[in-house]
Formats: C-alpha cells, sequence, structure tokens
C-alpha cells in the first residue's frame, strides 16, 4: 500500500493519482509487494529535511529514507520507507524542463522509489539512471 501524507498547503494533492502511479511504479521495478509513504511538503520544510538529514542548507526536490528493521527484528516488513517531495520545487523544475508539475512528480516518485529499493546513483557508475531511465519509458514518463 501506497500512503499519501500532504503537509503543504500551496498546490493540489491528487491522493489516488500518486498511489496508482506509485503502485505501478513499484511493480515496474520489480517490488509490486512493497508499501511505502509519499509525503509532499513546502521548500521551507524541505530545506529543514536536507540541512538536518545532509547538512545542506537547502530545499531540493525529492528526499528518501528507507526503513531499516531493528537489529531485533526480522527483515520482513514490506515498507521500503517515505519518499519527501518538495512540490514547490517540482513546480520550479517542471517550469525549467517544460513539463507538467503531473510529470515531474512522476519523475521524482519515481527517483524517490529506486532509492528506497536500493540503488544508489552516486556510487554505481550509472546503473541507477539506466534503470530509471529504462523504467519511465515503461511508465509512459
Amino acid at each position: 500500500m501506497i500512503e499519501i501524507i500532504n503537509r503543504q498547503r500551496r498546490h493540489k494533492v491528487q491522493a489516488k493519482r500518486w498511489r496508482e502511479f506509485a503502485t505501478g511504479a513499484l511493480k515496474a521495478i520489480g517490488a509490486g509487494n512493497r508499501d511505502a509513504a509519499i509525503v509532499f511538503v513546502s521548500d521551507a520544510a524541505m530545506r529543514k529535511l536536507n540541512r538536518q538529514f545532509r547538512g545542506k542548507d537547502s530545499a531540493t526536490d525529492v528526499l528518501s529514507f528507507p526503513s531499516q528493521p531493528e537489529s531485533f527484528e526480522a527483515d520482513t516488513a514490506t515498507n521500503v520507507g517515505e519518499i519527501v517531495i518538495s512540490l514547490d520545487r517540482a513546480q520550479s523544475q517542471a517550469k525549467e524542463n517544460g513539463l507538467t508539475l503531473v510529470n515531474e512528480v512522476e519523475q521524482l516518485i519515481l527517483h524517490g522509489l529506486l532509492h528506497l529499493c536500493g540503488h544508489d546513483h552516486e556510487t554505481d557508475d550509472g546503473e541507477m539512471n539506466r534503470l530509471e531511465l529504462k523504467t519511465r519509458r515503461k511508465l509512459g514518463i
């Protein structure tokens, strides 16, 4: 199950659309039996999170927080974690790239889900990027 949480007021959130898209994206990357949460926030909230967790004093578009079982728990949980998306930043990037806000958010959700499933574009010699582009084509984004 995909949980949608809206923590901002500037942009309308179509929870059903994002839930369905994320469910399809998880299936497309081979993690169809997994759960995740997607949280929509403002740039101000994202800046705080980015500063707190990455030491960067600026807003970013998406952050991923993978779930990790406690040391005493079996690794049988289906929840892969939480994605936080700044809709302010997504709107700006959509304009810059000639995309709709919907297309930009789809890309951010996919990117975040790939991170939650263990991919890391900073260390994998382009593997995540190739998978992301292939999956975008498969999902029509």
